[in-house]
């Protein structure tokens, strides 16, 4: 086992992280931006470095900043968390070329599956369905317009090398292409430094339904069942649920052997989760596979009772999973409500500031993972999620009411949340009774405008 983690992240990721190595027995390193000074993470953690200014590109995302902190720590190995440099191959080999472990897959899985187009290739070839579309990454406009010519209007116009909702384009029609497939591109080079992207055929009002899996170094693959992350705001997931209320135990198995399929594919070790979309026929698609923890994940621990945290450490450092697929069982339903400092009522506007007052609520079922506390100031530098609140009940029923009176008693105050937009949506009738999909926020949205 390792004898000190090196934490490159922020956040109540990072804390999350820190927990899990404590309950190792393993020190770890927090590293930290200029503007996080005074964050939770670099206080817990056993030892804090500073390696640069606010931006991310000169702190969270600087390669050679975080690598050394971590030789000059003695840290052997490095967590990555989610975002940042988690799925990122080049800095996993750098790791590998200065004698630390990453914590995760394999910069060869990562490279495979990071670009998107080719990972549906992948899949494809290993018989897990995919979407209609493209083969790869389009090469012209020419190729583009018989591609979604023959794919059938909608599609979607996707970055190679996208994620979290960034360098996505609908188009409706021959005429939107051109301009759509410009702006994909565009907005692909900005964020990920790739114009690479491709075409598939747009589901309408499908659900999304992600299944984890994790797999050791020694060809031992089992996956935790799904998560339902249908309820989303502009490809920006806002809660997440488990088990999915669209999903039975036939469309369980049936999810889950193609996702090991598409894990063993890869050669993938570690913690790793395979979208797919799940049309009204109750037909799945492969959408892309996230080689990394998910924000999410706390529900499938709380159903299933697996640390996913602590595993990938202990999958890190070679150890055999001592789990297989029939010792898994599902207990009851969890649901995730992510916390923002955001004003719902104006656009969803991120709401930096200081926090004058906070109470988290507590009791039986709920769980908190966060990295905020009162007197914390929230900087305008870094996503706004502040805290994730997850409900965990007997069945879907009690976890909604559960989730519902814990909303209630959540206060904060100095910025503003969206923790009554939240309990709006747990409140809601379709919600309730499990009719949704990826469009029902927006629909939600327009007949709030009304």
């Amino acid at each position: 086992m390792f004898r000190k983690v090196l934490i490159a992240n922020r956040g109540e990721i990072a804390v999350r992280i820190i927990r899990a190595c404590r309950e190792l027995s393993i020190r770890c390193v927090a590293v930290y931006s200029t503007a996080d000074r005074t964050s939770l993470h670099a206080q817990i953690a056993d030892e804090a470095v500073c390696i640069g200014p606010a931006a991310t590109k000169d702190s969270y995302l600087n390669m050679n900043a975080i690598i050394q902190a971590a030789l000059n720590t003695g840290a052997d190995a490095i967590h990555p968390g989610f975002g940042f440099l988690s799925e990122n191959a080049e800095f996993a080999k750098l790791c590998e070329a200065n004698g630390i472990v990453f914590i995760g897959p394999s910069y060869k899985s990562i490279e495979m599956l990071g670009d998107k187009a080719a990972a549906k290739e992948t899949m494809a070839a290993a018989g897990v369905p995919v979407i209609p579309g493209s083969k790869g990454a389009v090469k012209s406009l020419e190729e583009a317009r018989e591609i979604a010519e023959n794919a059938g209007y909608p599609v979607l116009v996707k970055a190679s090398a996208g994620g979290g909702g960034r360098g996505i384009r609908r188009v409706d029609s021959p005429e939107e292409l051109e301009a759509q497939m410009t702006a994909a591109q565009q907005e692909a080079k900005n964020f990920f430094g790739d114009d690479a992207v491709y075409i598939e055929k747009f589901l309408i009002n499908p659900h999304h339904v992600e299944i984890q899996i994790i797999a050791d170094k020694h060809g031992n693959y089992i996956h935790l069942c799904e998560r339902d992350c249908s309820m989303q705001r502009r490809n920006q997931k806002m809660l997440e649920e488990c088990p999915s209320p669209i999903v039975d135990e036939k469309l369980r198995a049936k999810m889950g052997r193609a996702a090991v399929t598409a894990a063993k594919e890869c050669g993938y070790y570690n913690a790793g989760t395979i979208e797919f979309l799940v049309d009204e026929n109750r037909d799945f698609y492969f959408m892309e596979m996230n080689t990394r923890i998910q924000v999410e994940h706390p529900i499938t621990e709380e159903v299933t009772g697996f640390d996913l945290v602590k595993a990938q450490i202990e999958i890190a450092s070679g150890k055999t999973l001592d789990v297989k697929q029939e010792d898994v069982i599902m207990r009851g339903h969890a649901i995730e409500c992510r916390i923002n400092a955001e004003n719902p009522e104006k656009g969803f506007r991120p709401s930096p500031g200081t926090i004058t007052a906070l109470y988290m609520p507590g009791g039986p079922g709920i769980r908190i993972d966060g990295a905020v506390y009162q007197g914390y100031t929230i900087t305008p530098y870094y996503d706004s999620m502040i805290s994730k609140l997850i409900a965990h009940g007997s069945d879907r029923e009690d976890a909604i009411n559960k989730m519902r009176w814990a909303l209630s008693e959540f206060i904060v105050e100095g910025v503003d949340t969206n923790i009554d937009f939240q309990l709006e949506i747990i409140r809601n009738s379709d919600f309730k009774a499990g009719k949704y999909d990826i469009g029902f926020l927006g629909r939600f949205m327009e007949e709030k405008q009304k």
